[in-house]
């Protein structure tokens, strides 16, 4: 197996992945040209063979915080630490650009306990990820994901205020 980062050729395969599992709500649907803008941010996995089997991607919000998102695995690939292998080169480029947080948001939070993540009650300590994303999910205000983080939540925010941050988290429940 091969972790690298994505290409532009890799944008159909990762953009079929994420939005299989964006119907119920497991990934938030992304278009296939954010996709493409964002592609550099993707991490894939591919069989020795070249068969690509899954992927996720690191958003950086500055030094302060990075948050890992999209990351899936094909059915065929589970249980075969493909997942684990990408969160870890996320994680790893993470610390090569020196972040000092980084979160997500899942539904699935034993998976990420095992690589040190932790989870954070108080949604509106992450503000840059609410303000990027939480604004315009169609679960806002019926949101069932666990926020975690890996290493120091920031006191610092740059897409907005803590204040704000916490009323949104206020009004979403």
């Amino acid at each position: 197996m091969q972790i690298r980062k994505a290409r532009l050729q890799d944008a159909t395969n990762i953009y079929e992945l994420v939005n299989s599992l964006s119907p119920d709500g497991t990934l938030l649907g992304r278009t296939y040209a954010e996709i493409c803008e964002n592609v550099r941010d993707f991490t894939v996995a591919e069989s020795d063979a070249g068969v690509f089997l899954g992927c996720g991607a690191l958003h950086l919000y500055g030094p302060h915080l990075a948050e890992v998102r999209s990351i899936v695995v094909k059915p065929e690939a589970k249980s075969r630490g493909v997942g684990g292998k990408v969160l870890f080169s996320l994680m790893n480029e993470a610390d090569q650009h020196g972040v000092g947080c980084i979160c997500l948001f899942t539904r699935i939070p034993d998976f990420f306990y095992r690589y040190g993540f932790r989870t954070v009650e108080d949604r509106a300590a992450l503000p840059d990820k609410i303000f990027k994303d939480c604004q315009n999910c169609p679960r806002l205000y019926r949101c069932d994901e666990i926020a975690m983080a890996r290493g120091e939540v920031p006191k610092v925010s740059i897409l907005g205020p803590r204040l704000q941050a916490e009323q949104l988290v206020k009004i979403a429940g």
